[in-house]
């Protein structure tokens, strides 16, 4: 296997917690000790998301960076007199990436290994065989023989499940496969956004946030932007590659290795275009390569955030990665870097008429 060097082995830190919707605490845990060493304060909003201040000029304008804690996954509803769970899903899940996978249910005594199965197909009639398998009719087999076994072992329903997988470094070294890379990337982001600006004079004040329940309606970004009152948002998260067999440039143009995605329009928000032509302008200025993209559907925790109090302007930075809201995605090294790379020197730019320019451009 790889070495792991301190970047990477912040990747796995951060990619291994588990935290679906509701129960980010693992991942806020991790996210916190990474970005602690370069902001002047830590908070939380009510809801959990962590908001970690870095003071340029305290009079300057308020700058966020925003990538979500939680990740999909599932919850246990109820556990039948055989000892099989049902689960509800938490977050967008497409049935045909879930069976026979490997899950992780958290419960009050430690973690229960599980594996998501259905009816065997040997034993449904042919017509059956040719249709996708529904959410409603699979279950979680955890070994235990009877109901009184798995609340033994501390299953209980409201318990979290999360997607088992493990780090790995591919061969092509800059390729790299994980579980809940949606959106433990903007999480790293916008710590080493922080980190970049440790000994940079900086004409603002910058927050470097780890929302919560972004799967399930965009929460955290409404609460922890309520509490910071941003002047200028970017949503930092995943996006679509379209550059594996059988997109079409028409359906996604984007391909891992060529820089961050500027989202143009997603359902949740038209991008701010002053915002939009600072940051390209920017990165042409710094030869930072980055293609735009438009998703019809989805949205960001910018979608929030941009309607908070009477507006702010936000632009959506994504990373494209292949594979989302499955058991393990994969994304390109360079891409994040350069993500990283692109909001820090936007970042040194934005003083108070830089804003107020924006804003009104």
């Amino acid at each position: 296997m790889t070495k792991l060097d301190e970047t990477l082995t912040m990747l796995k830190d951060l990619t291994d917690a588990k935290g679906v919707p509701g129960n980010e605490k693992e991942a806020r845990d991790v996210m916190k000790r990474y970005i602690e060493p370069f902001a002047d304060e830590i908070t939380t909003d009510n809801l959990g998301s962590l908001i970690a201040k870095k003071v340029g000029d305290e009079n300057g304008p308020k700058i966020m960076v925003a990538g979500h804690l939680d990740e999909v996954g599932f919850m246990i509803t109820q556990i039948d007199n055989k000892g099989f769970l049902r689960f509800q899903t938490v977050g967008g899940w497409w049935s045909q990436v879930m069976l026979a996978q490997r899950v992780t249910i958290v419960t009050s005594k430690g973690e229960v290994t599980g594996i998501i199965g259905s009816k065997p197909p040997h034993i449904l009639p042919a017509e059956a065989r040719k249709k996708p398998v529904d959410i409603k009719d699979m279950f979680i087999d955890i070994g235990a023989s009877s109901k009184e076994e798995a609340q033994e072992w501390g299953v209980k329903p409201g318990d979290m499940v999360v997607p088992y997988f493990e780090f790995t470094v591919m061969n092509n070294e800059k390729m790299l496969l994980a579980k809940a890379w949606d959106n433990r990337i903007g999480c790293a982001i916008a710590i080493d956004v922080l980190k970049n600006l440790k000994n940079e004079q900086h004409p603002n004040v910058v927050y470097g946030v780890g929302t919560v329940q972004e799967e399930v309606g965009l929460r955290g970004a409404r609460t922890s932007a309520a509490k910071i009152q941003p002047d200028i948002a970017f949503g930092v998260d995943v996006g679509i590659a379209g550059d594996t067999p059988g997109i079409s440039e028409k359906e996604a143009q984007s391909k891992m290795g060529e820089g961050p995605q500027i989202i143009l329009y997603d359902a949740s928000m038209v991008s701010h275009k002053g915002l939009r032509d600072f940051v390209t302008e920017t990165a042409d200025e710094h030869n930072i390569p980055y293609q735009f993209d438009a998703i019809a559907g989805g949205g960001t925790d910018s979608g929030a955030i941009h309607l908070t109090a009477n507006g702010v302007p936000a632009l959506s930075i994504t990373i494209a990665t292949r594979y989302i809201h499955s058991h393990a995605a994969m994304l390109h090294r360079d891409d994040y870097e350069n993500a990283v790379k692109l909001i820090t020197e936007v970042i040194k730019k934005l003083d108070k008429d830089t804003v107020a320019k924006i804003t009104f451009d």
